[in-house]
């Protein structure tokens, strides 16, 4: 039966199957976006439906690049108070803009002081390898510590990748390090794990590793792009979703691509496939 309420990114990552358990459990979502094209309502549509009402999903959030606030005011746009389900031990929020260092809360442009101190002292903080454990431990005792009937409904999600290999002075080798401790999680806890990063970052690079890496462990690839033609009064731009993995009617496993366009209003996002719209 179609869901009036699904949207075409919801029917991409397969969120219409019915059934228990979250239709991206033990999965890995990847969201690329660049300057132009913010990837960040994906992570905020994808929020919204794991905190929705009839799911029992449970999201732990690293966040390097916004505050509670931020998110909370946002949610709060689409239906989902963050607050309440904070309290209801559903979502669980590490903000590493909030690292103590000098007494005042740290501001993006001095990121890297604050969670180089909380990274911990010695050779281990001139790369941040300290702390990316530190960090992994605290997610995983967070999950640990959950009823039983919550462990496999959890939701890991990291909102800027970029901002974390700072954090660990460049050394990107720990930071694969630290995402393929947490892929583990995915199969003990039947969590999924939902990364943002910002492909043009690395545009001076030839076939950087770190963002192969981070397609080769995604499940789902998620890119958003400016279009083709430039800019347009109702397109925001365009969507490509590269779903492996698919399961078609022969039971064979096959990459399934969607291709749309989106415009990000107040408060929701309305996508469409190209031509459709006058």
């Amino acid at each position: 039966m179609n869901n009036p309420a699904l949207n075409l990114l919801d029917k991409a990552l397969g969120l219409e199957q019915q059934s228990e358990a979250w239709p991206l459990s033990r999965r890995v979502l990847v969201i690329q976006d660049c300057v132009e094209t913010s990837g960040s309502f994906v992570l905020h549509q994808l929020m919204k439906r794991a905190l929705s009402s009839n799911s029992s999903n449970v999201i732990i959030f690293v966040a390097f690049s916004n505050s509670f606030s931020h998110y909370d005011r946002i949610l709060r746009k689409l239906g989902c108070n963050l607050v309440t389900q904070r309290d209801n031990k559903r979502f669980f929020f590490f903000d590493m803009l909030m690292l103590q260092c000098t007494g005042e809360k740290i501001q993006n442009v001095v990121l890297v002081v604050g969670i180089s101190f909380f990274f911990s002292d010695g050779d281990e903080a001139k790369t941040g390898k300290g702390g990316l454990i530190l960090l992994y431990e605290k997610i995983r005792k967070t999950i640990c510590a959950l009823p039983k009937d919550k462990k496999n409904y959890v939701t890991v999600m990291i909102d800027d990748m970029s901002l974390m290999e700072v954090a660990a002075n460049g050394a990107s080798d720990y930071v694969l390090d630290f995402l393929h401790y947490c892929h583990t999680l995915t199969s003990e806890f039947d969590c999924s794990l939902v990364l943002l990063n910002h492909e043009d970052i690395y545009s001076s690079m030839e076939r950087p590793m770190f963002i192969l890496q981070m397609e080769y462990l995604a499940d789902i690839l998620i890119k958003t792009e400016p279009l083709a033609t430039g800019l347009a009064a109702d397109v925001h731009g365009q969507l490509t979703i590269l779903n492996k993995g698919i399961s078609d009617s022969l039971e064979s496993s096959r990459n399934k691509i969607h291709n749309f366009h989106f415009k990000v209003k107040e408060n929701g996002v309305d996508y469409f496939y190209p031509g459709s719209r006058a």
